[in-house]
């Protein structure tokens, strides 16, 4: 199931705005607490205050990104700079990059698969070493945002004791994108495929499961 714009929306706020429709699919990304050097963050955060500024929008207002929505060419100015910026940090390969061993993708791929068909219904992903992209369709009253603080407290209990580690292993808030319809799909879908070659990572330094149709 894809969004539905008639349908009953829920709209939550942390540091990032988190959509919430039930049955929906979600392009969802989440990564390593040290994948994004805080200098990096803070110059990113900082020149998006600037744009928007320009744009006539408050980056200091709660509702700066529901202002953003109101404007479909705007939006899309926004996410072409901004958003995929954000992604090429993260495939610069900043941090530990625990995931980059094949021992704690896996365990982070299990813990996906763990809920699939009865909490879910998970589409592509890949492990990526410092981050994780996927397509996840909710099943019920699920919520996307309580699902993924699930996925990463199992996955990084896990992942610490295998590794004996100590502290904080996720950033907190992840990224949730409502997948708006079959072409958007798609280029999600095509997305996480092509992720590691544009990251220009080896085979064994990444982990992609794929759907079967």
């Amino acid at each position: 199931e894809l969004y539905d714009p008639k349908g009953d929306l829920h709209v939550r706020r942390g540091h990032l705005p988190h959509w919430w429709q039930p049955g929906v699919t979600y392009f969802v990304t989440f990564r390593t607490a040290d994948s994004v050097p805080q200098p990096l963050t803070r110059a990113w955060h900082a020149r998006r205050s600037v744009w928007l500024r320009e744009h006539g929008i408050e980056p200091a207002n709660p509702n700066w990104k529901a202002a953003l929505r109101k404007n479909a060419v705007l939006q899309g100015a926004f996410d072409l700079q901004f958003s995929r910026e954000f992604l090429e940090y993260l495939d610069r390969g900043h941090g530990a990059c625990l995931l980059r061993d094949s021992q704690n993708a896996a365990i982070v791929a299990d813990v996906l698969r763990h809920f699939d068909q009865v909490r879910y219904n998970l589409g592509d992903f890949v492990i990526m070493p410092n981050h994780v992209h996927l397509l996840v369709c909710l099943k019920g009253d699920t919520d996307i945002e309580a699902q993924c603080a699930v996925w990463k407290r199992f996955a990084a209990a896990r992942i610490n004791a295998e590794i004996g580690r100590r502290g904080r292993l996720w950033q907190s808030e992840s990224f949730d994108h409502l997948v708006r319809d079959s072409d958007q799909f798609e280029r999600c879908q095509r997305y996480i495929a092509a992720n590691p070659t544009k990251a220009r990572l080896r085979d064994g330094e990444y982990l992609l499961w794929q759907r079967q149709k």
